[in-house]
């Protein structure tokens, strides 16, 4: 199975958007981390390892995340347009998105009270931005953008040429 399967025939538009919201929550995760980490626990410094590992574990959960909504989304937008199908898919993966992005966010809350410096930091920066991800990257910034783009998002794919007005309304 294609990793990218809600973005088939390689439409450009949809795989830079998705890899452009998974940059973002990243580098705002890293970005919220360090001001916690030197403003208000003044940590003596990170382990170098930390910010690869925080890299790891959310890209693979953001890809995770956006091939799931996307492919959802995509098989709606057949159906029923791009716009209305972005609506529709977010309704039908926003609910288990969210469950999975708590349940993961708490596992590794847990490891905040090791007294391991690198687990903290580590625990904090994926709870951050698994917190991040599930409720503004991925319920907000992505639908959001692929409603605005709208059947454009599939280019080149023939499902960019279809107006959304000559799909069904089922």
């Amino acid at each position: 199975m294609n990793g990218l399967q809600g973005c088939r025939a390689h439409p450009e538009w949809c795989v830079g958007l998705l890899i452009l919201t998974t940059v973002i929550s990243f580098g705002t995760a890293m970005g919220v981390s360090a001001l916690v980490f030197n403003g208000i626990f003044e940590f003596p410094g990170a382990d170098p390892a930390v910010p690869l590992f925080g890299f790891i574990f959310l890209v693979a959960l953001g890809i995770d995340y956006n091939i799931f909504l996307m492919t959802r989304v995509r098989e709606e937008s057949l159906i029923h347009g791009t716009r209305r199908g972005v609506l529709r898919g977010l309704s039908v993966t926003g609910g288990v998105i969210t469950s999975a992005g708590l349940v993961l966010a708490a596992t590794f809350a847990a490891l905040s009270v090791l007294p391991i410096l690198f687990l903290v930091q580590l625990a904090f920066i994926v709870a951050f931005g698994v917190l991040l991800d599930t409720f503004v990257v991925r319920t907000l910034l992505v639908p959001a953008l692929a409603y605005d783009i709208g059947p454009k998002i599939w280019w080149p794919s023939k499902l960019a040429k279809m107006p959304d007005a000559e799909r069904g309304t089922r």
